[in-house]
């Protein structure tokens, strides 16, 4: 038995020393082809939520959160999530959503993470491509892959807090809109806090409420992709129940789905990635005669195909 083991240690040995010669090349000559290669993307930002957080909140209190006011109660979000700009040659399907961003019955623009590869070139021509921020705001989240690259520090510069909330008013109510940070699998410790204060001391004061975060909750078919710890999912859950969170919009699965927990309906999106068989974007609308259809939350919503 020990010699047949040794027989084998030293074929394995052989091998690696015939081997080793061919792989120094084939690394040589991936290196000269593959001249804008950044392995850094296959590490995870050093940056933890726990940064994150304190960076947000200095960026938050230097920035005011956003107003906006809208002229009729029946108004229009355009969200999307898994843009992943820069993963493919072409970004037709972020152009297309701009393109339905551009008419008048849409208020504004939610991204609900992986807006691209992480790097900070693709996140600024993201960036180069939004409207104008005054005519039709957009709200930015960050995801896993804004953390590849290093590029939670561009997407900071870029676009500032990863964790804060807007309202948008209409004549008669003002609606809240939470935007959590998610991109590392978990909220963290004090972010956590910081909604559980939001919505117990601030979201009696608002018609109705959603959040917003990259990493989705449920899984409805089988997937590689990660989700929030249990323990954290139900504690959330539980918070948004007692709260009165109406719904809840993620992506990072690629795949669509709806799921009803007690009061709140939790949505995943479709990717909008180019290469994404089942691209869609969402369109979510206030329903101001109070949901009397299937969603009876007061919010209708469509999936429209770029």
């Amino acid at each position: 038995m020990i010699c047949a083991l040794r027989t084998r240690s030293t074929r394995y040995i052989s091998i690696l020393k015939t081997a080793y010669p061919f792989l120094i090349i084939v690394i040589l000559l991936c290196s000269s082809c593959l001249k804008e290669a950044d392995f850094s993307g296959l590490i995870r930002s050093t940056d933890p939520i726990e940064k994150r957080f304190d960076q947000s909140m200095v960026w938050n209190a230097q920035h005011p959160f956003r107003n906006i006011v809208v002229d009729k109660e029946d108004y229009k979000l355009l969200i999307t999530g898994d843009v992943h700009l820069g993963s493919t040659k072409t970004f037709n399907n972020y152009l297309r959503f701009l393109e339905r961003a551009d008419q008048n019955d849409i208020s504004s623009l939610v991204f609900v993470g992986d807006i691209s590869t992480g790097r900070e070139k693709d996140q600024q021509t993201f960036k180069e491509y939004l409207p104008d921020s005054v005519t039709k705001p957009s709200f930015v989240l960050i995801g896993n892959h804004e953390l590849y690259f290093d590029g939670w520090k561009y997407f900071y510069q870029l676009f500032g807090s990863s964790i804060y909330f807007f309202t948008i008013q209409t004549p008669t109510k003002t609606d809240l809109y939470i935007c959590l940070d998610s991109g590392s699998g978990t909220l963290g410790k004090s972010q956590l806090q910081w909604l559980k204060n939001i919505l117990e001391t601030q979201r009696s004061k608002y018609d109705k409420c959603v959040i917003f975060t990259h990493n989705n909750f449920f899984r409805d078919h089988h997937t590689a992709s990660t989700n929030p710890l249990v323990e954290e999912l139900l504690v959330l859950m539980d918070l948004f129940e007692k709260n009165g969170v109406n719904m809840v919009i993620t992506a990072h699965d690629h795949k669509r789905s709806v799921d009803r927990f007690g009061r709140v309906t939790y949505l995943t999106l479709d990717a909008l990635r180019d290469d994404a068989k089942n691209a869609s974007y969402l369109i979510l609308q206030k329903d101001s005669h109070g949901g009397h259809n299937q969603n009876s939350n007061a919010f209708l919503y469509t999936f429209e195909k770029p």
